[in-house]
């Protein structure tokens, strides 16, 4: 593989674990209500509010997930 591909791949494996992190599932659901925002505002609905409380949710989700991983101690 020559160098620009190993640049590629490299900022590819970057993002990636950026993006995704620990919990794939925390991304898709971020993913998940950046889309209902979006559908919400289509609709002409005042969806300032969605977002942050989607984020405040899956933050205490992914926590006591994490929490409970752990054994609880």
């Amino acid at each position: 593989m020559n160098a620009v591909g190993r640049w590629l791949r490299g900022l590819g494996a970057f993002w990636m674990d950026f993006i995704i992190g620990d919990d794939w599932r925390v991304a898709a659901a971020v993913v998940a209500a950046i889309a209902a925002t979006a559908t919400l505002v289509h609709f002409d609905i005042a969806a300032w509010w969605f977002l942050p409380l989607a984020v405040l949710t899956l933050l205490t989700w992914s926590l006591f997930s994490s929490i409970r991983g752990a054994g609880g101690s």
